[in-house]
């Protein structure tokens, strides 16, 4: 028997936090209207590389629904090349990381990819009114653990001073709200918010039953293949420093 999934109470909880995001995003911009370059036409965040926590992942692939049966399969066709793309570049940092390459240089190494995003369409991201977080912040100072980094379009000075925004605070909010989600619809894979998944992967997923987990009798496990282990923690990734 299917089982229909009630996901709008944490979906709401999503939206409004991102609401409040948009608000330090806009008092950022006035108050720096020279250093903030985000305007229309611009895309640098559009080939960045980073993960969705699993509300972001599932809104975002709610909002893919919703879209035209033809379009939402041109989508998946390149979903699934920026994916394969994405998968080769965290195997060779995974291996690197493995090596003894320090997490500090990974993510400088990883800030220099460019991997185009699915929804990004003749230089328009079709679901820009419900990006995710990272989207919505890149063109900001982000602290991301002891680092301050920026995209490489904005006119933040290097030794000069300026408010950043806490990622792994805005990240650890999201995860909370994953793991209620998972709570709340009755996931038994209770470790399942802690995974965290590329755009492409995001879109290309079927978040049914079976993966959610409910009604699964298997303890929880991290099914991603071993050469995606490693940290979970977000790697959001600006192109400069």
């Amino acid at each position: 028997m299917s089982i229909s999934i009630d996901f709008s109470p944490y979906f709401l909880k999503y939206e409004q936090l991102m609401q409040g995001v948009d608000s330090i995003f806009e008092r950022m911009k006035e108050d720096y209207p020279g250093e903030v370059r985000c305007d229309d036409g611009c895309t640098d965040c559009c080939y960045a590389l980073f993960d969705l926590t699993l509300v972001e992942a599932l809104y975002l692939n709610h909002k893919l629904q919703e879209l035209d049966s033809e379009f939402r399969n041109m989508i998946l066709v390149e979903a699934d090349k920026a994916d394969r793309k994405t998968h080769k570049i965290k195997r060779q940092l995974f291996k690197a990381h493995e090596g003894g390459v320090s997490e500090e240089e990974i993510l400088k190494r990883a800030g220099k990819e460019r991997v185009q995003c699915p929804l990004l369409v003749e230089d328009k991201c079709i679901l820009y009114k419900f990006r995710p977080l990272t989207c919505r912040l890149y063109g900001l100072p982000m602290k991301i653990g002891e680092n301050t980094v920026s995209c490489s379009m904005s006119r933040f000075a290097p030794g000069v001073q300026y408010p950043t925004v806490d990622m792994q605070k805005l990240h650890e909010q999201l995860l909370l709200l994953s793991q209620e989600l998972v709570k709340g619809i009755g996931a038994r894979l209770t470790g399942l918010h802690t995974l965290l998944v590329p755009v492409s992967m995001a879109l290309l997923t079927e978040y049914g039953q079976e993966y959610l987990g409910i009604n699964a009798t298997e303890q929880p496990c991290d099914s991603r293949p071993k050469d995606q282990k490693g940290p979970t923690r977000e790697w959001v990734l600006g192109s400069g420093e």
